[in-house]
């Protein structure tokens, strides 16, 4: 049997650095069991003034409010975690992003945990370099533009069970198969339903539409992710006078569309070429998709320092 790399990074666990191989949890921990782990997933982007973590606050926000809403008892506060990322970056030269997790590590029986306290758990690392090739296989590496296939069949996860809003482990596991299926089938991405039958989202990201007239949509809210970068679009969009409308997307309303693009951590932006085999618009990337990324890359690059605020500078920021 082939060895397994060793990886040569700390994580940060509960207040302390512990190596890599060691940040282990049991196999009949909660977390592991009930798919109650909480995430969030950060990029770290590289700018003339060094690392910077992509809009650091609005992450950590959407962490604890996720905490909130699957009743797990943070005992961090912002402020603290925001530092305990710094400082996990700062151990890792290299690295490229950023995940924290906060889990409940204890051995349970019951769905309801008898012991509800949370560990966090945060890594810092090159999912290129750290994990992708220590996988069997080649690496699949995200083209510019994309085929979708629009899952019919698969509805996204529904709000009267868990929130849309929670990035919890138990909200990918019916994205998970439906992409699986995708990529069996040949494409490179998929889009999911909500249980009303319109457009969702993509496992890991959100979609954008623009229609004919150059109107920039996206499906509501409360029926996805709130994504950070589909928030910084949106906000961007407005500030450039695109506008934008947050509603309902029928399925067939997706190939009447001029323009199609995904939103997400790490690929920023990606336009989408074409949606179960059948072309979107006159060009890939059209105009709008354009304008926005190259928008959008220039903040994260460092370049435009009117949205300095949307970037934390990991030396600048070290206490």
């Amino acid at each position: 049997m082939k060895e397994t790399p060793e990886v040569d990074r700390l994580i940060w666990l509960d207040g302390a650095f512990v190596p890599w191989r060691d940040a282990t949890v049991h196999v009949l921990s909660h977390s592991l069991q009930r798919g109650s782990l909480v995430f969030d997933f950060m990029s770290i982007k590289q700018t003339p003034r060094g690392g910077a973590v992509f809009r650091l606050d609005r992450h950590l926000k959407r962490l604890l409010r996720s905490c909130s809403l699957m009743g797990l008892p943070m005992a961090y506060e912002e402020e603290v975690l925001a530092k305990a990322i710094l400082e996990t970056i700062r151990a890792n030269p290299g690295a490229r992003n950023v995940k924290i997790s906060a889990f409940i590590p204890s051995i349970e029986v019951d769905v309801v945990p008898a012991d509800p306290r949370v560990s966090v758990a945060i890594a810092a690392y090159d999912p290129a370099l750290d994990i992708q090739s220590r996988l069997p296989g080649e690496s699949r590496a995200r083209p510019s533009a994309l085929r979708i296939s629009l899952e019919r069949h698969t509805r996204q996860r529904r709000e009267d069970i868990i929130s849309p809003e929670a990035k919890v482990s138990a909200n990918y596991v019916s994205s998970m198969v439906a992409k699986a299926r995708a990529l069996k089938a040949g494409f490179h991405e998929i889009l999911l339903l909500d249980e009303d039958g319109f457009v969702a989202e993509g496992p890991t990201s959100n979609v954008f539409v623009v229609d004919p007239e150059g109107t920039l949509r996206t499906p509501p809210e409360r029926r996805v992710l709130r994504g950070v970068t589909r928030a910084s679009v949106i906000e961007l969009a407005e500030i450039m006078q695109i506008q934008v409308r947050e509603e309902p997307i029928a399925p067939e309303e997706l190939l009447l569309s001029a323009e199609i693009f995904m939103t997400g951590t790490s690929a920023s932006i990606v336009p989408v070429e074409s949606i179960d085999g059948r072309g979107i618009g006159q060009s890939c990337p059209g105009p709008v998709t354009q304008r926005l990324r190259g928008t959008l890359l220039g903040i994260e690059n460092g370049e435009d320092t009117s949205f300095d605020h949307w970037l934390t500078y990991v030396e600048e920021n070290r206490v």
